[in-house]
């Protein structure tokens, strides 16, 4: 049940990731960096969706997602409480905030890899 949900969430993020880029460049096109951000977040969300096939093969990159999505609001909140970012930037500290979370407190254990490869085998 839990590797389903896990499959689900990560779907739903890369997904995110993948069509959100357009509006959001759009929409910030007078920040030269944001496009540059989301060409990352962009291919973040193409290896997400690919690792919701069988996560825990790709528990490094999900557990990269999570982090790096954990880093980049921990950097907005200090940019937004420093005022360096317009305060209309917050949601997206807390949505950024929560994939991270939600996605390192997912990221399959390192026991997950060895027990699918046990049941690969026992399955040929």
């Amino acid at each position: 049940m839990r590797e389903r949900v896990l499959q689900v969430v990560l779907v739903v993020v890369g997904v995110i990731f993948v069509a959100g880029a357009y509006p959001l460049v759009r929409f910030f096109s007078e920040e030269p960096a944001v496009p540059m951000l989301m060409s990352i977040y962009v291919t973040l969300g193409v290896f997400l969706i690919v690792a919701a096939r069988n996560p825990a093969a790709n528990r490094n990159v999900i557990a990269f997602a999570g982090w790096a999505n954990v880093a980049h609001a921990g950097v907005m909140s200090v940019q937004e409480y420093m005022r360096i970012i317009k305060p209309q930037e917050l949601p997206g500290v807390i949505v950024f905030g929560i994939i991270g979370v939600v996605l390192v407190a997912m990221t399959p254990g390192k026991g997950a890899l060895e027990a699918a490869a046990g049941v690969a085998a026992q399955t040929r």
